[in-house]
């Protein structure tokens, strides 16, 4: 490439930079005032700047877990340190109250899903008090719940691009009742959503069960905003889902995602994304991580501030604080554990070591502690970029080296990536080969076949493809193919060529997996593969046998 200088850096030495280089540079070239940045609060916008709320007490036995209290583990507290910009409401951006509507509603839970659960949302405005109202039925909403405030400034990043103020609101909740229906609302001076005229703004939520009992979630990777998009989120809800993995990949704001210094992202594409996905994610909770199209420089060091910002998750990883997208929680027979690839990959190296060897130490220890838990019977990992694929980004060698050992140690039983905007499921894999073929409709064990890995990058986002020559086989149009020519990335970050066998359903199109858990004397995980029309592509049975 030629050495042409991008927003002032040489490009040999801007493709090397790392995320904190990258933001260190920003900070540097689009720095405030200190004083306009961090405006006094005035009027009542509230007393809670990201960062300075305790834990509150609320009605019903619920606590409110402000910054540095997050409920069950300290999640609220990566906000403010991680994001310079989570400053307070600014007088300047206030407006009436009564004209301003909450959007973007969306939970997560917290470490335990039983007793915690995350509300955040957020308003176009500043405004005043913002709270929750929470209660067992639409009409008998209980005290307010003062809301954490975290508000993002997005300068300019480049001539394209306005400068960008938003401001997002969070309660996490604990002391909840498992197995239980709540109703909330969310609102602020002049707009109340217990009100007759708000009562189509309520919002609910179940927490999960005491002891397991059959259940759905869904899942997919790289969404961002789109009718696509929009059709997948609809057939969601229609599974009834008792919660959702996004893979990574989240918006598509930063539309390049190379984690290089010249990468810019447009901070309205999150209001467009937030509001695409309020339909369902204000009443299943959306559990997300972060892929290579989440990395925003600007905010803080390793590019994940803007995160800490938008969403409450459960915050039990190994550091909250810089890796809010690592962390597990268990629901059900079911437990789950979320990955930022970013910190091992090979292709995209921007963020590549930067919890310095603790995500996955906490890996080991999180998966050992999950295997020996009674009444989990299955795990469940899901990270961003693919540990086996043969579409356009390949396999990525960093995730098969620091992970896949963990992976096959504590035998996980599914593993969920995006990153390739395709369906793809492998066979059963055992030390880099196939264990057991798995064909659509097949049964297999981990505990003796080795563990299937899924592809679910169909969730919105344009379309990739397979290789020249290589057909799609999904139920109904099977053309298996006895060997794929493909690829895997190298430490030297050079594509590494692969001839695999362990290439079984491949989907070009719009989808998503749900997968349907069942407790009791045989376990069971039923994964199926939806098509956006709802047809099922694939399907096939995890079984583990008994010791």
């Amino acid at each position: 490439m030629a050495d042409t200088p991008r927003l002032g850096i040489p490009e040999h030495l801007a493709r090397d930079m790392s995320m904190p280089e990258q933001h260190e540079y920003l900070r540097a070239r689009h720095a405030r005032p200190a004083l306009s940045r961090r405006r006094a609060l005035t009027g009542g916008a509230g007393a809670l700047a990201a960062g300075a709320a305790g834990a509150l007490a609320g009605g019903g036995g619920l606590l409110l877990a402000g910054a540095g209290t997050a409920a069950g583990a300290g999640a609220g507290t990566a906000a403010a340190a991680t994001a310079p910009e989570l400053v307070g409401f600014t007088a300047a951006a206030r407006v009436d109250g009564s004209l301003v509507a909450p959007f973007g509603r969306h939970l997560a839970f917290g470490a335990d899903p039983r007793t915690q659960m995350h509300v955040s949302w957020q308003v176009p405005f500043a405004v005043r008090r913002p709270y929750l109202r929470i209660g067992p039925q639409p009409w008998e909403l209980g005290r307010k719940i003062e809301a954490e405030v975290r508000s993002l400034h997005t300068p300019s990043l480049s001539r394209k691009l306005p400068a960008v103020d938003q401001f997002y609101l969070h309660v996490g909740l604990d002391g909840l009742e498992p197995g239980s229906t709540y109703y909330y609302g969310v609102g602020h001076d002049g707009f109340d959503p217990a009100s007759p005229e708000r009562l189509g703004t309520i919002g609910s939520f179940r927490t999960a069960p005491a002891a397991p009992e059959p259940f759905v979630f869904t899942a997919f990777g790289d969404q961002g905003v789109s009718y696509h998009a929009l059709a997948n989120d609809q057939l969601i809800l229609g599974q009834n889902p008792a919660f959702h993995l996004h893979a990574g990949d989240i918006c598509y704001a930063d539309s390049s995602g190379q984690g290089r210094e010249w990468d810019t992202y447009d901070a309205r594409v999150w209001d467009q994304f937030l509001a695409q996905t309020e339909s369902v994610a204000a009443r299943v909770p959306w559990m997300v991580t972060t892929g290579n199209h989440d990395m925003e420089a600007w905010y803080s060091p390793n590019g994940y501030g803007g995160q800490s910002a938008r969403w409450s998750l459960p915050g039990n990883g190994p550091d909250p604080r810089t890796a809010p997208g690592v962390y597990s929680f268990t629901y059900g027979n079911v437990g789950v554990v979320a990955l930022d690839a970013n910190d091992v990959s090979y292709e995209i190296p921007a963020n590549k070591g930067y919890t310095d060897g603790r995500q996955t130490a906490w890996l080991d220890k999180r998966l050992g502690e999950l295997r020996r838990q009674p009444g989990v019977d299955f795990i469940v990992v899901f990270f961003h970029h693919c540990a086996y694929s043969t579409s356009t980004h390949g396999s990525d060698g960093g995730v098969r080296d620091a992970w896949l050992p963990l992976l096959a140690k504590h035998q996980v039983d599914l593993v969920i990536n995006g990153h390739n905007h395709v369906y793809e499921r492998t066979d059963a894999i055992k030390n880099g080969e196939v264990g057991r073929p798995v064909p659509i409709g097949a049964t297999t064990d981990p505990t003796r076949d080795g563990i299937v890995y899924v592809t679910a990058g169909g969730a919105g986002k344009e379309l990739y493809g397979f290789g020249l020559g290589v057909k799609d086989s999904y139920e109904g149009h099977i053309h298996d193919h006895d060997t794929i020519l493909t690829f895997h990335w190298t430490r030297l970050r050079l594509p590494d060529p692969d001839t695999v066998h362990w290439s079984r359903v491949r989907y070009t199109g719009f989808s998503f997996l749900a997968v349907e858990a069942a407790a009791g004397a045989t376990p069971k995980l039923k994964v199926s593969a939806l098509a956006e029309s709802g047809e099922r592509i694939d399907y096939f049975e995890i079984q583990r046998s008994r010791a």
